[in-house]
């Protein structure tokens, strides 16, 4: 089983904030059944964050045994698109009005979907209607 990560799930666990402990136990959960990668979108929101300053991003990531996947190929790409896509055309049709998340999220989404087995993140619902095939944790 291979199980991709959100960044929102390693920021919790770096930060020490109350959410911390339930990225501890997801994480572990997840290491316990198989393999832990990253997107590269994820790796470069992790090296932006706040959470991360004076924290190398690559050392965190070897001692939790955690892959980065720069290489995704043009299926990620284009599943990345076509739900971005689609969640533009829901949000204007609900009279949402512009689109409010990045792409950098579909991108996670779509790589988790053709690069693992499921998604450990904090953001089920973001996720689910863009990607209502994927498997989500925790």
């Amino acid at each position: 089983m291979r199980t991709a990560i959100d960044t929102n799930v390693l920021s919790e666990l770096v930060s020490g904030t109350s959410g911390a402990e339930q990225a501890a136990r997801a994480l572990g959960g997840a290491q316990h059944v198989g393999a832990l990668v990253i997107c590269g979108a994820v790796y470069a929101e992790l090296r932006a964050s706040p959470w991360f300053r004076g924290v190398s991003v690559d050392d965190y990531l070897r001692q939790r045994y955690i892959d980065i996947d720069y290489e995704c190929g043009a299926d990620v790409w284009r599943l990345a698109a076509e739900s971005f896509v689609g969640y533009t055309v829901r949000r204007r049709m609900s009279s949402g009005g512009e689109a409010k998340r990045f792409l950098a999220d579909y991108f996670i989404g779509a790589h988790a979907q053709v690069r693992a087995d499921r998604l450990l993140t904090f953001d089920k619902e973001r996720y689910s209607a863009a990607f209502p095939n994927l498997r989500m944790e925790p």
